[in-house]
């Protein structure tokens, strides 16, 4: 970056030799005057108003107007001997709080780099000191024929000079704010933080220039000799009838901007869990026999099948034949035996029973015997 001021700063009895940068840059798309009907480029002419002639540079001097329009004239050397300690030295007067600054007197701002080896420790020293102290250094400055005052912070590794309005060019803020009295309800305060909150924070550098931006495509459609593109429609604000609804319809438009749609009053979702693939829902209750049952009598076909096959195999199959024969009608008459035949629990109430029958008869048998031997 190419310097546009040399000098020194001043901090106390240590002399820092630097040079001023610009620490910003513009961006914005210029233009030049033409003439419409042929496109020649209008330029501005010096010329004397006396003698209505052209004159070059060298001929160009300074002078004040005064009040009744007369030309006091002011010379370089006028200047020169002008009691200007900061003519090439950008001298710190005080040291203060950065919130001490108001915004409003902050205006173009410079780096400040070291010019030359030499200057590279005692550089380093204001700038560790401007750090552990949380504080700024307030300078003053002579630049482009003018005293300036200055506020020196850190940035980086780098230090930083802000040009700063003098005190008594910045305007009190007299007629600005309503004179009618104003009184702010609390829900209208809430849906103003509200809004705030949904708007939330952003990071400065997504920020663009899109008036440039668009500017740049127009130019660049007209020099390929194209139709430049449209502009969109943009809806033209309507007026505030009722500030709470304004706020309420800022609020939604902020959430749906910031990509979520405001959920319906009244509404709640509802949350189902999701079964994994190939799980049944409900448990199938096992079978106690029919598996087993229906296993041994698939066996049991087999059996006879592959047995049937030989005359031996006949004969084996009739034996087990005859004898599973039996074995059924045995179990029949098991099942109607054990049908017929009472539960251990009736056996044993009959047991009582027919125990205190024959208690009592025997009780009653012996009552006549104690009545004769009396």
């Amino acid at each position: 970056m190419r310097s546009i001021w040399n000098g020194a700063i001043s901090f106390g009895l240590v002399s820092i030799p630097i040079k001023l940068v610009n620490a910003t840059e513009s961006h914005a798309v210029s233009f030049r005057q033409i003439h419409t009907e042929d496109g020649g480029r209008i330029r501005y002419r010096k010329v004397c108003e006396l003698e209505d002639r052209e004159v070059t540079q060298a001929e160009i001097g300074k002078a004040y107007e005064d009040a009744d329009g007369s030309m006091v004239p002011i010379t370089d050397e006028d200047l020169s001997h002008l009691p200007i300690p900061t003519a090439r030295t950008i001298e710190i007067v005080a040291f203060v709080p950065e919130e001490r600054i108001d915004p409003l007197q902050m205006g173009a701002a410079y780096y400040l780099a070291a010019s030359g080896a030499p200057a590279a420790k005692p550089y380093t020293l204001l700038r560790e000191a401007l750090k552990r102290s949380n504080r700024v250094a307030i300078a003053k400055f002579a630049l482009r024929g003018r005293e300036r005052l200055g506020m020196l912070r850190v940035v980086g590794d780098a230090i930083a000079m802000h040009g700063l309005l003098w005190p008594d060019e910045v305007r009190a803020p007299e007629g600005v704010a309503p004179d009618a009295g104003v009184t702010v309800r609390d829900q209208e305060l809430d849906l103003a933080d509200a809004l705030m909150d949904t708007l939330g924070e952003i990071d400065l550098a997504d920020l663009h220039d899109e008036y440039r931006e668009a500017l740049e495509e127009v130019i660049a459609a007209k020099s390929a000799g194209e139709t430049p593109p449209e502009a969109r429609e943009e809806t033209a604000p309507g007026k505030v009838l009722d500030l709470m609804a304004a706020l309420e319809s800022s609020v939604r438009a902020a959430r749906e901007s910031r990509g979520g749609e405001e959920d319906a009053p009244g509404e709640e979702a509802e949350v189902r869990s999701l079964r994994e693939r190939g799980t049944p829902s409900r448990q199938t209750p096992k079978e106690t026999g029919g598996k087993k049952s229906t296993s041994a009598a698939a066996k049991k076909t087999a059996a006879k099948k592959t047995a049937g096959k030989t005359p031996a195999g006949k004969t084996a199959g009739k034996k087990a034949a005859a004898k599973e024969t039996a074995k059924k009608t045995a179990g029949r008459g098991t099942a109607t035996k054990s049908t017929t035949k009472s539960t251990p629990a009736k056996r044993a109430a009959t047991a009582n029973t027919a125990t205190r029958s024959a208690a009592a008869t025997s009780t009653a048998k012996k009552a006549p015997s104690r009545k004769r031997s009396a």
